[in-house]
C-alpha cells in the first residue's frame, strides 16, 4: 500500500496518535486526509479535513463513509480508556470501551469496505495495544475490548481479502499522550510510532509491533500465562 498519493481517515484524530497519524500521513505526501474526530472543531493540523464522526453512532459512521468516499487507508485509531477495573468497575464502562474500540472499529470498517473495494482495495490500519495480549485487573474492560478489536482485526483481515483489502493491526504499549499522562511509566514518542505504523502499512504488513514491551509481550504469549503473570506462580507457592 502506497502512503504516497493515498487518501486517508484517521479516526479520533484530534490529539494523541490520532493527531500524529494526520501529521505524518501528510508528510509522507497523502494526497488528502480526513481528520475524523467527534468534535471536527479540536481538529488543528493545516491542511487535513476536518470531519464529524462518532464511531458509536451508526448514523455518523453511514454520513462519513458518503463524505469520503475517495478513501483509500482507512485508519482505526479511535479510542477510550475508562480505567474500569476487574471486580470493581461500572458496568456502563465495561461497555462504552467494547462500543468503541470493537463495535465501532467494526461499523467503521463496515462502512468503508465498499469504499476501499471501488478505490482498489486499498488498506486498513486497526490501532490496538500490547493490553490485546495481556491484562491486569485495573485494567480489565481497556484490556477486554483491545482483546476483542485483535480478534475482529483478524477476521476482517480474511473476510476483505477477497477485495484486495490489506488489513495491519499495530500493538504498541505506553504512549506520551494525554491518555497516560497520570501514569508514571516508561513512554514513547506517538509520532515515531504513527511513521512506524505507516512504514509497516507501506511494506504489506499484517502485523505492526511497535515497542520493546509488545515485542516482550508478545514472545511470551507461547511459554504460557506464568510467563506474562509472575503473581500466578507466586501465589501457588
Amino acid at each position: 500500500m502506497q502512503i504516497k498519493d493515498s487518501v486517508a481517515l484517521v479516526t479520533g484524530a484530534n490529539r494523541g496518535l490520532g493527531e500524529q497519524f494526520v501529521r505524518a500521513l501528510l508528510d509522507a505526501g497523502a494526497a488528502k486526509v480526513y481528520a475524523a474526530a467527534r468534535d471536527p472543531k479540536k481538529v488543528t493540523v493545516p491542511g487535513a479535513i476536518p470531519l464529524a464522526l462518532d464511531v458509536t453512532d451508526p448514523e455518523a459512521v453511514r454520513a462519513a463513509a458518503e463524505t469520503a468516499s475517495d478513501v483509500t487507508l482507512l485508519i482505526n485509531n479511535a479510542g477510550s480508556s475508562t480505567g474500569a477495573g476487574l471486580l470493581d468497575g461500572d458496568f456502563a464502562d465495561f461497555r462504552r470501551e467494547y462500543e468503541t474500540h470493537v463495535l465501532g472499529t467494526l461499523a467503521v470498517s463496515r462502512a468503508f469496505a465498499p469504499v476501499l473495494a471501488k478505490n482498489g482495495g486499498g488498506a486498513v490500519l486497526n490501532v490496538l495495544s500490547v493490553l490485546s495480549w495481556i491484562t491486569f485487573p485495573g485494567s480489565a474492560a481497556y484490556s477486554a475490548a483491545k482483546s476483542a478489536a485483535w480478534s475482529v482485526t483478524n477476521a476482517l483481515r480474511v473476510g476483505l481479502a477477497e477485495q484486495g483489502t490489506q488489513v495491519t493491526a499495530l500493538h504498541v504499549g505506553y504512549m506520551d499522550t494525554d491518555m497516560t499522562a497520570h501514569l508514571e511509566v516508561p513512554k514513547v514518542d506517538p509520532a515515531s510510532i504513527a511513521r512506524i505504523a505507516l512504514d509497516g502499512v507501506a511494506a504489506g504488513l499484517h502485523e505492526v509491533v511497535a515497542d520493546d514491551i509488545s515485542k516482550q509481550v508478545k514472545s511470551a504469549l507461547s511459554v504460557g500465562p506464568e510467563a506474562l503473570y509472575p503473581e500466578i506462580a507466586a501465589a501457588s507457592r
